[in-house]
Parts: C-alpha cells; sequence; structure tokens
C-alpha cells in the first residue's frame, strides 16, 4: 500500500522526467508562436505613437470612447466604469500629441507615456516625494502631475509634436 507522500514522489517523478525529455528541435516553432502571440497584444495610443490603436485602450480599460473634432486636433475620451477619465489628444497625422487624464485612480504612466516613460520615470526621481505636483518640463517631454487619494490628474505632452496653431494649454 502507498502512502500520500510516496504517491506525491512517483507524481513528480513522472513530471521531472517528462520535463526532461522536451525535443529542442520544437524551440523555433515555439519561440515563432510566442512572438507572435506578443505581436498581437494590443497597441496603446502611448503619448508619440499612433492613434490607430484608441479602441484598444478603450477595451483595456472598459472604457466608453468619445471622439470629438477640433481645429488642428482630436481628442478620444476614454471614461471607464470606476470613473477615470483618459484623453488622448491627436494631430491631423494620426499621432498622439498629448494625454490628460482625471478620476480616482493613478493611470498606468507605461502605457499613457510609450517610449517617454523611462524619460518620465528618470524625471521623476529627482523630484521630492510627497511635497506638491509633479512638474517636468523637458525638451521631448512636459508632463504636470498631483492630486491626492481619489482625486488624481495630469497632462502630459511633446512640445514638438504639437499641431501648427494649437497652444498646450487645450490638453486638459
Amino acid at each position: 500500500m502507498k502512502t500520500g507522500k510516496s504517491s506525491l514522489f512517483e507524481s513528480l517523478k513522472k513530471v521531472v522526467v517528462q520535463e526532461s525529455m522536451f525535443n529542442f528541435r520544437s524551440l523555433p516553432v515555439v519561440s515563432l508562436t510566442v512572438g507572435l502571440w506578443l505581436l498581437a497584444l494590443p497597441a496603446f495610443a502611448a503619448l508619440g505613437g499612433d492613434a490607430a490603436s484608441v479602441t484598444n485602450d478603450q477595451v483595456r480599460m472598459q472604457a466608453t470612447l468619445r471622439s470629438t473634432q477640433n481645429q488642428g486636433y482630436n481628442v478620444h475620451e476614454l471614461r471607464d466604469p470606476a470613473g477615470n477619465v483618459v484623453r488622448e489628444f491627436v494631430s491631423p497625422e494620426g499621432k498622439v500629441f498629448g494625454v490628460a487624464w482625471q478620476g480616482p485612480f493613478r493611470p498606468d504612466f507605461q502605457q499613457l507615456f510609450g517610449t517617454h516613460f523611462q524619460q518620465f520615470a528618470d524625471a521623476a526621481k529627482n523630484h521630492r516625494r510627497g511635497f506638491g505636483p509633479l512638474v517636468i518640463e523637458q525638451p521631448g517631454l512636459v508632463v504636470y502631475s498631483g492630486g491626492h487619494m481619489r482625486a488624481f490628474f495630469g497632462k502630459a505632452y511633446i512640445p514638438e509634436m504639437l499641431p501648427k496653431g494649437v497652444p498646450a494649454d487645450v490638453i486638459k
């Protein structure tokens, strides 16, 4: 009669043997499959990126989408069930030149800032924690962020990408 420990040991031994029998010839197929799967993940309309993926943001946030056309730019407003609002400001060329947010929770800054996230993170390290809003004014990135629990707000934009005749203060 086998004990519980013995039976568990036998099961683990089978798993280890099966794992060691991995066929390395299938590695390229597995790698290709994983790579294609990663490419299929939604691309988000990040700062400086393409606006064609706004609907992916809508799905990820489980948000309602409202788009408005303005003179020289479009605004895509996403509102999620928790009350967070993200606005993506898009140039006539289809590029996101600014984002703004407000709501009870901070947004996913990595998603919002895309390739500019590292610049944001590096600049934010030099800011005193807990004392006033975060202000970053650098070439290629401007960020204003503030708030407190259940009431966060902010905006970010790339000054060089502002459409001609569109002032930065429209981003809100």
